[in-house]
């Protein structure tokens, strides 16, 4: 029976993840209420605009039970979802749910079209758990991660920062997996359930 991984489903491009992670093998579950995480395994915050996210998790009343799901099960964020995740957040800072011990500038490659695909080498450890070879990554106004705290397992790097870490059962990627045919960032993260 393949695990049930919520897509919080407020902003973002939370369809291509649950896409994603039909590929990979799981049961995606789109996630709007507080109700809806208590029947999934694991939880991917998507990328999208993450002061609007805020917002709406606040309306929503999403923020506590979010925050008490993280305590207890995987959730795995990729740009806006990383920014959300890390314990600082700069440029400008704003709240976040300290998840994963790292510090990220938000939109830190730049504006919207300095966005690109790039090539990203991921560490040996990601090809035992995922499968070898190079990963295809999508960066939309990312963030970059500044500092990753000593808990923090760096899995890929793109021009010597790190873009794909993970801390505990946590996993943060600061590019867009979601959006190219290779599944094995979402395998990495079923791996964690």
């Amino acid at each position: 029976m393949p695990k049930k991984v919520g897509v919080l489903a407020l902003q973002g491009d939370f369809e291509a993840h649950a896409k994603a992670l039909e590929r990979a093998g799981a049961e995606p579950v789109l996630v709007r209420t507080a109700e809806d995480l208590k029947s999934i395994d694991g939880l991917v915050i998507p990328g999208g605009e993450s002061t609007t996210m805020l917002k709406l998790l606040d309306f929503m009343n999403l923020k506590d039970p979010l925050r008490e799901f993280a305590r207890e099960k995987p959730v795995f964020g990729t740009c806006a979802g990383a920014i959300l995740l890390a314990q600082e957040v700069r440029n400008p800072a704003q709240e976040s749910f300290g998840v994963i011990d790292l510090t990220v500038d938000r939109n830190a490659y730049g504006r919207q079209i300095d966005s690109r695909v790039a090539t990203i080498h991921p560490a040996p450890e990601f090809g035992e758990r995922a499968g070898a070879g190079d990963v295809e990554a999508v960066f939309i106004r990312a963030p970059i991660i500044r500092r990753a705290g000593p808990a923090v397992k760096v899995l890929a790097e793109y021009e010597g920062d790190p873009v794909l870490v993970e801390q505990g059962r946590h996993l943060v990627a600061t590019f867009h997996p979601e959006l190219t045919q290779d599944s094995r960032v979402h395998k990495l993260f079923l791996s964690k359930l």
